[in-house]
């Protein structure tokens, strides 16, 4: 009995210093080989950094509920999921409860790998599977421009999350099982609208991370991207965004340039809830940006709308 009770011992011993291992965000960094070095000595565009901020639809999230200025990013926002609530947190330039005293290579880990400046990880409700496509020069003008905001007061609640969601090093695990940090790369095959589409549809913009079904695991299903699924938040589905009959299919790039600029569909309604805080974000674009990602979603390939079992 002495004997077994030593192996057993042994083995959670083992079991726990595996599971602490694989779940360091430092385990990522050597799995995955990141490369977030941002370019020397560079001035950081605000102007591209305020197009993908709004690009990446960050009032959406992160602005204070109530607040008309959208501006106000002090988080407190309560996002349901079915693995809990979570507590949107305050990003503004407030140096003691938001990340102003962050540095923008801080930033950029946080928006591509999901780690706080203090080594702790972050629930992949904030979609980094999406910003891990950014180039990081890209996310380091996206914090420049978030530096210019107001800086706001107060931190959001604690995450409500039920075990065994609530241990948070276990992320660690779903990293390594869905994130493999790879940067957007355009085709040559391509024309550069198309390209700079994709980049902002699959990247700032997250599109997918709304529009997609996902696995027991909280994970997009790849073969049904943009196909539509479950709304997070319990309130019905997501439509499909693919050029399929039962999603935009019969749309031009046109139709849906000026639905992400109005929020009004080529049948004469008008866009709400969730999908009207995309298009007051949107419609911050330049015109040609949103046409690129008008674009580049009517070239996806055909898929049939999701349905609600």
């Amino acid at each position: 009995m002495r004997r077994a009770f030593l192996v057993l011992l042994v083995l959670v011993l083992l079991g726990a210093a595996g599971f602490w291992a694989l779940t360091s965000p430092g385990t990522y960094d050597l799995v995955r080989g990141q490369n977030l070095a941002l370019t020397a000595n560079r001035a950081p565009d605000l102007a591209n950094g305020r197009e993908l901020f709004y690009a990446g639809g960050c009032t959406s999230c992160h602005a204070v509920p109530g607040q008309d200025d959208k501006t106000r990013l002090g988080g407190g926002y309560a996002l349901k999921s079915p693995f809990g609530t979570f507590h949107v947190p305050n990003i503004s330039p407030n140096k003691s409860d938001g990340i102003g005293a962050w540095t923008p290579a801080q930033f950029v880990r946080a928006m591509r790998e999901g780690v706080t400046p203090d080594g702790q990880h972050l629930y992949p409700a904030f979609p980094y599977t999406s910003y891990q496509r950014m180039k990081p020069d890209d996310v380091a003008d996206m914090f420049a421009f978030i530096m210019t905001l107001p800086a706001v007061e107060g931190r959001a609640k604690p995450h409500e999350l039920p075990f065994p969601y609530n241990i948070r090093r276990g992320v660690g695990l779903w990293k390594l099982a869905f994130l493999n940090g790879k940067v957007f790369e355009s085709d040559p095959a391509k024309s550069a609208s198309l390209n700079r589409g994709d980049y902002l549809t699959n990247g700032p913009g997250h599109c997918a991370e709304c529009h997609s079904p996902r696995n027991l695991a909280g994970a997009i299903v790849a073969d049904r991207r943009f196909s539509g699924g479950p709304d997070p938040e319990g309130r019905g589905t997501v439509p499909n965004i693919t050029p399929d009959a039962s999603g935009i299919g019969g749309w031009t790039v046109d139709d849906l340039t000026n639905l992400l600029k109005t929020g009004e569909t080529p049948n004469y309604d008008t866009v709400g809830g969730p999908m009207g805080d995309v298009v007051r974000n949107t419609a911050q674009l330049t015109d040609e940006d949103r046409a690129a990602m008008a674009e580049y979603l009517l070239s996806l390939p055909k898929r049939p709308a999701y349905k609600a079992p």
